[in-house]
């Protein structure tokens, strides 16, 4: 990877422990080289610090977050610490519930609202042995893909604080963007972990619908259908890591897959023999420039890796967004606050109020008609894996745009829906849904970070590792950090 001039860009790591993979947290504890102690109080600090540049933090967890990693410092010390997450910060989404921890989910009508149970996901990190340092911001119920809510404000990005951070895990990709501890846990009902991480210069990883589950503990209940809970790290071994951990069956959750334990390998290796069919557009996207540019450069890496790459695609109607997306996404969130009046919305965004009121003008017969024609492109992407392994795509058409702003409703010169057409390649694999991944692939001309979508049929998340692990080794990613990560302060970080 090169920044926007081309050149080769490889700055000084921050010096933080709290910017160390998860890998390396786990191997530095078997060496004594430091204690979650030491871990957890870097974490700290960097967070407080991006938080102070770009809003990312809803609740702060420090003091319990200190008090675990004591616990498991002294288990560690006596040889009792257990499970491959001891003592590395995780942060949650506040989407998820966490057990006596307010749940805001960017909303003024959750205000008192503080779940007694984790989520399954919660449970799993913490049986794990993770420490949640805190929960991190989001838009106002999951909505919109940027993080700007009601409750917490505007969420801004680490490489320019001028510019969004994407969403709706706006915060969880900012933080691990700018080495606030190695996971953050997010939930992507139309690319919210993707678009955030693409913006953010991280990876982000979106299972199959159902692989980790989301019961009890999901507010709100929105985007039923299309809501996926994963991981956004800096590195590929620590997204399977975490998804080792959090991939589960669930009996609470019914879209919960019974699935077995899964062990993933991310050792870098040759492509030969995989097929991957790319497609810049999905015929009918507008692309700016500067994403189309470094699509093709990274279509010419997986090839250097021994891929077999070919233009190819699921051939999608292009009315997707309007006539299959809108009349279910709208309506499953319309669905979620249905017993709400307009005196409980009244603190709500404008805007959020209108997607309310568009999703009750659809009818029960737009639903079902829209559900079959998910199944149309359902058995699109069916026809797709027969010919190919894989498919690749840019992950969002344009890079993170001024903060503070809903969306772009122009690109290259062609009229987009502000809302949702500019992130054309995330959103129909949630309809389908199928596993994706995005991968850090360049800048553009401003220094912005540009993603690679990773495409996989239903389970086969260990084709999206090996295929990332291979594009990681030949342009390594995680070499690069945004100033406010490399500039003097608390743990490495900038304070403002």
């Amino acid at each position: 990877m090169t920044d926007g001039s081309g050149r080769a860009a490889f700055p000084p790591a921050p010096t933080g422990l709290g910017a160390l993979s998860a890998t390396e947290i786990v191997a530095g504890y078997r060496r004594k080289a430091f204690t979650p102690r030491d871990v957890v109080d870097d974490t700290i600090a960097a967070l407080q610090a991006t938080h102070e540049a770009c809003n990312a933090v809803v609740t702060p967890m420090y003091e319990q977050a200190r008090a675990d990693a004591d616990r498991i410092t002294k288990e560690m010390r006596a040889g009792e610490a257990e499970g491959p997450l001891a003592g590395v910060p995780v942060t949650i989404k506040d989407l998820v519930f966490v057990a006596g921890v307010p749940a805001y989910a960017g909303s003024p009508m959750n205000k008192a609202f503080v779940p007694e149970a984790d989520a399954a996901v919660v449970s799993s990190l913490k049986g794990a042995g993770a420490i949640i340092t805190c929960k991190t911001t989001t838009c106002e119920s999951g909505y919109k893909l940027t993080a700007d809510s009601p409750v917490t404000g505007i969420t801004r990005n680490p490489w320019n604080p001028g510019r969004t951070s994407g969403g709706s895990s706006g915060g969880a990709a900012a933080g691990v963007a700018a080495g606030c501890g190695p996971i953050a846990i997010g939930t992507d009902g139309v690319g919210s972990i993707r678009v955030p991480s693409s913006f953010c210069g991280v990876f982000g990883l979106k299972p199959t619908f159902g692989l980790v589950p989301r019961s009890p503990g999901f507010s709100p209940p929105s985007w039923a259908s299309l809501a996926h809970t994963g991981p956004i790290t800096r590195t590929v071994a620590d997204a399977a890591l975490t998804l080792e951990v959090i991939a589960a069956y669930d009996l609470r959750d019914a879209a919960s897959l019974p699935v077995s334990a899964r062990r993933f390998n991310t050792d870098a290796g040759r492509l030969d023999g995989v097929r991957i069919g790319a497609s810049a557009d999905l015929g009918y996207a507008a692309v700016s420039p500067d994403v189309c540019a470094a699509f093709g450069k990274a279509l010419a890496t997986l090839d250097s890796c021994g891929a077999q790459v070919v233009m190819d695609g699921p051939g999608l109607d292009p009315g997707i967004l309007e006539h299959t997306l809108k009349p279910i996404a709208f309506t499953e969130q319309a669905a979620a606050v249905a017993s709400k009046s307009a005196t409980d919305l009244a603190s709500s965004e404008a805007d959020y109020r209108n997607v309310i009121g568009a999703g009750r003008r659809y009818t029960g017969t737009d639903y079902i008609e829209a559900s079959y024609r998910r199944g149309q492109a359902r058995n699109a992407f069916v026809k797709l894996f027969e010919r190919v392994d894989v498919l690749v795509t840019p992950t969002v058409a344009v890079t993170a745009f001024e903060a503070g702003q809903i969306g772009v409703d122009t690109i290259d010169g062609s009229k987009v829906d502000p809302h949702l057409g500019w992130s054309p390649f995330t959103w129909p694999i949630n309809l389908a849904g199928l596993p994706a991944a995005t991968l850090p692939c360049g800048f553009d001309r401003d220094g912005m970070p540009i993603g690679l979508q990773i495409i996989a049929p239903w389970l086969d998340e260990p084709t999206i590792f090996r295929i990332a692990a291979a594009f990681e080794a030949a342009q390594p990613w995680a070499k690069f950090w945004p100033q406010l990560a490399l500039s003097e302060g608390s743990g490495g970080l900038a304070k403002g």
